[in-house]
This record gives structure tokens, sequence and C-alpha cells, in this order.
């Protein structure tokens, strides 16, 4: 068959040369690529930039043209003898100041190379200003396409990313501003995660919680390296772990900590300090108090539910990855009236960062114990001081910080969390701004101290007068001045101070900085050496606890490092759910007081002859520290400290 379409494959050999490729036609003016100019540079970082005629000067024959352009908020100017030329100066005057840093220096061209340094200064050699606008397009295409060369390891990547953010945002590249404060970034986490990195993958791993009240929990995983976080809902979950992602990979922080607040004196010993714990360190402490939590209650999940959760974690030097939970502890409520002790046998206040303390001062009973013996001295956190008035002092290096899952109560916890009412407040009822103030008995929440004298008495209590016991933020305040290890320790060691303060939730820098310490720095005068006013770092989670709506119950759990298992205590009695004496009242505290009067070496009063009252009164110097804590906060017209009845203190140690 011989058709239209078949051709033998000779004819087909022979008739391919005929169809050869024309040759290209020359043109008399070749295509040559245009380098990109300011302008296309500028549009590439930011989009949608409007450029504005500013003025026009100079004659008609040779106008001057001033040409504006607004980015980040920030107006950028320049001129020329046509439109387009000031145009393009607008624009290069606004990438020089994205690249500029410090000192006035700029990153001079990036050779591509496998032992690229992105975060040394080595290559910050040429003044700003000697740069043509061609040689600045050229710095930042030579970072754009330095990224995308396959000799750049995983880990530079994100660097090179990390330091072009911080050019297109004006900051370095860990996010400090001016006046050495951390600025936070414009844009949201899992956004600004996304762009410094390639390899981001987010999955919802469980869900916990009753249908409404449910905790979603977000992983992201990041170069193999994997970043939890926890929400009400899968947005804010998302954008937990993307916080701590960014906060661990490049120090990049969204705590409110960050962003100085107008007309807020925030602490600033110099430009180099701040009064923020590192995000990192906080996400650390949160989630090793919890992870305590869940460890300790199970084998008894009854006593699981809670609304307050405290614990305090112990570092030396700083070295997080072998941190230590001390204490652990929930509970939001007081003892009742009628449960008063003339023992020492209850617990009054059941709160759960104030259990927290009384736990930490049985660890450190517990620890003076080890110096008890020489074969065991060596393992305790203390050391003999040789050159004080006190006969030990914590080691070097070691701290302790404390977690809440919420602001303390009391001033810390008076504002509203959905308005802004930083700056000049002029509310007529504002001067309750860092009262003293009480928790209610039977009850939660607070209220300001009345004009009295500051004295309750038993019988009062007893015929039926509400038993008030000082807020939660008012006794913060109060160790930020005489320490956390109380009075009865006071004789033996040098004061101890907490490090760092972590919230779980309701974080206000203005507030909780004023409820701390802020109230009474400029008041408080006369404290006997090393008494002085700490000022801890402050700090928030990324995984925020939501606001937890159920009814608080009626109990709380301690536990501290040795014990076997947890205790639970009738927060309304004092006492334990089987009607026992805790293991953290003062009753239990005298008793090892007089333990280590009689053993311990170095002291120089070995018997205790006076009631508890009375050996606390000894202590001279803590009670001088003390009483210039109340004479501070009535100097600031902020009201008397509420005592409990003497009574309470009038016994004595059993032999």
């Amino acid at each position: 068959m011989n058709g239209y379409n078949r051709k033998s494959p000779q004819k087909r050999r022979y008739d391919m040369p005929k169809y050869a490729v024309p040759p290209k036609k020359k043109t008399s003016k070749e295509r040559i690529p245009q380098p990109k100019n300011t302008v296309a540079m500028l549009n590439e970082l930011r989009h949608g930039l409007i450029y504005k005629l500013e003025s026009q000067t100079g004659p008609v024959h040779a106008p001057l043209f001033t040409i504006s352009v607004e980015v980040d908020g920030q107006k950028y100017l320049g001129q020329g003898r046509s439109k387009k030329v000031a145009r393009i100066e607008a624009a290069a005057t606004a990438l020089r100041s994205f690249i500029q840093f410090k000192d006035g220096a700029v990153l001079s061209p990036l050779k591509p190379s496998g032992n690229l340094d992105f975060t040394s200064d080595e290559h910050l050699e040429n003044g700003i200003e000697n740069l043509s606008n061609q040689k600045l397009v050229e710095h930042i295409e030579t970072l754009m396409l330095t990224e995308k060369k396959s000799n750049l390891t995983s880990l530079e990547q994100p660097t090179l990313r990390l330091q072009m953010f911080c050019m297109s945002q004006n900051v370095s590249k860990s996010a400090i501003a001016v006046d050495g404060q951390k600025k936070v970034p414009d844009k949201g986490p899992v956004m600004l995660l996304y762009e410094l990195f390639n390899d981001v993958n987010f999955e919802c791993n469980n869900i916990d919680g009753a249908q409404n009240n449910c905790r979603f929990k977000m992983t992201v995983t990041i170069n193999e390296k994997k970043f939890d976080g926890t929400g009400p809902s899968k947005k804010l979950a998302k954008n937990a772990a993307a916080k701590a992602a960014l906060a661990s990979l490049c120090n990049i922080s969204y705590s409110p900590m960050v962003v100085p607040q107008k007309n807020v004196p925030l602490p600033i010993d110099d430009k180099s300090s701040s009064m923020e714990l590192p995000q990192i360190h906080a996400d650390t402490i949160g989630r090793l108090v919890l992870e305590k939590f869940m460890e300790v209650i199970k084998g008894q999940e009854a006593y699981s539910r809670r609304k307050v959760l405290a614990g305090i974690v112990m570092t030396e030097n700083m070295n997080f990855c072998e941190a230590k939970v001390i204490s652990v502890s929930t509970g939001t409520k007081c003892v009742s009236g009628e449960h008063m002790s003339v023992n020492g046998a209850v617990l009054n206040d059941s709160h759960a960062e104030i259990v927290s303390r009384r736990c930490l001062l049985k660890y450190l009973y517990a620890q003076l114990d080890l110096q008890c013996n020489q074969a065991t001295a060596y393992q305790s956190i203390f050391v003999r001081n040789t050159d004080g008035q006190y006969p030990y002092k914590l080691k070097s290096g070691v701290h302790f910080h404390l977690y809440i899952n919420t602001a303390p109560c009391g001033d810390a916890r008076i504002f509203s969390p959905h308005e802004n009412d930083t700056g000049v407040d002029k509310h007529p009822n504002r001067k309750a701004r860092g009262q003293l103030r009480t928790k209610i008995e039977s009850g939660e929440g607070t209220i300001p101290v009345k004009s009295s004298d500051g004295i309750q008495t038993w019988d009062g209590v007893l015929q039926g007068q509400r038993l008030l016991t000082m807020s939660c933020s008012d006794k913060i305040a109060r160790w930020n001045i005489v320490g956390i290890q109380g009075s009865l320790l006071s004789s033996i060691i040098e004061p101890v101070y907490l490090h760092s303060i972590v919230l779980g939730s309701l974080l206000h820098p203005e507030h909780m900085y004023r409820a701390v310490c802020g109230r009474i720095e400029k008041s408080i005068q006369g404290l006997p050496p090393p008494y002085h006013l700490n000022k801890p770092r402050l700090a928030l989670v990324t995984s925020a606890e939501p606001r937890n709506q159920a009814k608080a119950p009626n109990f709380g759990i301690n536990w501290t490092i040795g014990d076997t298992e947890l205790e639970v205590v009738n927060s309304l009695t004092g006492r334990t759910i089987g009607g026992q004496v805790s293991r953290i009242t003062k009753q239990a505290f005298f008793v090892k007081y007089g333990f280590l009067m009689k053993n311990l070496p170095g002291i120089p009063i070995r018997k205790v002859t006076t009631d508890y009252g009375q050996t606390k009164a000894n202590v001279k110097d803590y009670q001088t520290a003390k009483l210039e804590l109340f004479s501070a906060f009535k100097r600031e017209d902020l009201g008397s400290w509420l005592k409990k009845p003497i009574e309470q203190d009038e016994f004595g140690l059993v032999e």
C-alpha cells in the first residue's frame, strides 16, 4: 500500500538535511539585560509602595524635584533633575537605612562560599555613604543570590534569611532596637517562620480537655528539631509553636516584656541589661513544672483539678539543661477563721505560689541538714561563709525561678488584658494602683486594705470577723526585700532572692513590675546589708494558659524534691485531707530549726529558749528590713500591712 502518509525510510533519510534550522538573524541592536535600579530593588522587599512628589524648585529649564516614599511608617526623600532620578534617590535612601548598622557600617559584597560566617562582623567595612546606588543594589542581590547556592548548609541558610529579615526590618540579628530594648517583629510568628526556613512542617498531635474547654497541641518540625505549642484553638497553638521555634533558633521573642511601654519606668540598670528573662529559658521553666506536676499526680488524678499551678526551678550557673524542679503546688484558698491554730499546725495560705515557696523552705532545711555531716556537706547547695556575719551562704551560681500559671493575685492582676491602659492614666480612682490588698476568707480575689492599724484579733475572728491574708503580689514584693528564706533561716544563711518569675498567662509588664518591686523602689531606704531591693527578671511562656472558668477546688497539692508522694491539703482547714498536720507548717519548720541549731557547725547559740514569735523577733536584721518595707508602703500611701493575730505565733518548741 503506497498511501499519502507512508514514506520509505530511505526517502526520509535523504529529506532530513533539507529542513535545517535557519540561522538566527543578526539585529543591529542586541538586547542587553539592564541592571536593577534602587526602585526595583525596594519594590522586591516592600510591595505596594507609593511615591509622592513633595516639591519642585528651581527655574523651568533646570527644575529640582523632591520625591518621598513611605516604608514601615518612615518617610524617605530623594532629589533629582527629573522625577525618575528623584524617585531612584528616594528608594536608595530607604535601602541604605535597611542595611545600616549601629556603627554606621554597611554589608560588603559577599562571595559565595561554603565557609561563610554570616554572624560575624568581619564583613562590615565601608561607610554607607561611600556606596553608589548600583553598588547598593548589588549588595542586596548578592545576599539573595548567595542563599540559593547549593554549597550553603542548612544551618547557614536560615542565618542568611534572618540577616535579610533584619535588614528589611531595620533591626539587627538579635532584634535589638534603640537603648538596648528589643523590638517585636512586625510580622506574625508563623509567617516569619516560613520566611526564615524552608523545611517547616506543622502537625496537630492531640486535643486535651472537654469540648467547652479543649486544648490543642501543635508541633512544628524544622531541620529535624521539634517545638510544641498549645492553645484553645489550632491557630493559637500554631502561633505558640512558631514562637517557641523562633525563640530557640533565632532569638526572636514575642514576649510582652520586649516592647517598651510609653511612660513606664521599666528598670534598666544599664543599656545591656533588662528585666526580660530569655524566652527559651522561660519556656523551659514552664515545661519542667508542668511535666513534674503530671508526673507526681499519677495515681491521684482525682486531685489534678486546679486553677492555679506554681513551682520553683533551681539552676546552677544558668544551665537549664540540668535544671531541677524543687517544688510543685496547686491551690487558691485560705484557711477559715474557725480553724486557726495556736500551735502553728495549719497552713494559713494555700495559694499555689505561697505553698511552693514553703516547699522551697523545706528544701533549704534539708540542704542545711547535709552540712551537719562532713561526709555529705559537699552535696549541699550551701557553703560555710567565712567572711560574713551569717554562718552559711548559697553556692555561687545557684538561682531559683518561680513559675505561676497566671499573674499573682492582688496588684499584679488588677488590669484589663484587652485594654491598653499604659501611659498617663487620668481616671480618678486609679490611686488604687499599687495598693496593698488582702485575700478574703474562703473566697477568691482580693480587696484593698482598710486604713486601720493593721492588727487582727483572735477573738474578733472567732466571733465572725473575716480572717484576712495579704495578697500574693504583696508577699512576692516582701520576698524581694527580705528574701524567700524566712525569718528563722535568716539567722543562719544570707538572704536568698528569686532570680526570675515566669507566668503562664496575664503578664502585663507595667503592672507586674510595679506589683513585685516598682511601687517601693523610690521609697525603700535604710536596709541592713546584704538586704536589698531585688528586681527579678520577668517572662511569659509562649503557650499561654487560657482563662479557666471552672470553680476552684477546696484542696491543694504540694510536692518537694525528695518526697516519695504528694501531699493533699484541705485549704479551708489548713490540714491534710486525712486531718494530719502538713509537712510545711510553722510547727514543722520550727522543729527543723531547733535541730539545726543543735547540730549545725558554726552556730554560736545552740539552744532555742523562746517561743516561735519571739525567736523570729530576735533576728534583728531581718526584722529591720521587714519594718522598713512596711514603712515604704506607708510613705507611698499604699496602706498598712495586715498582720495575723499574734496568738498564732505563741507556741514553743516541742522537746
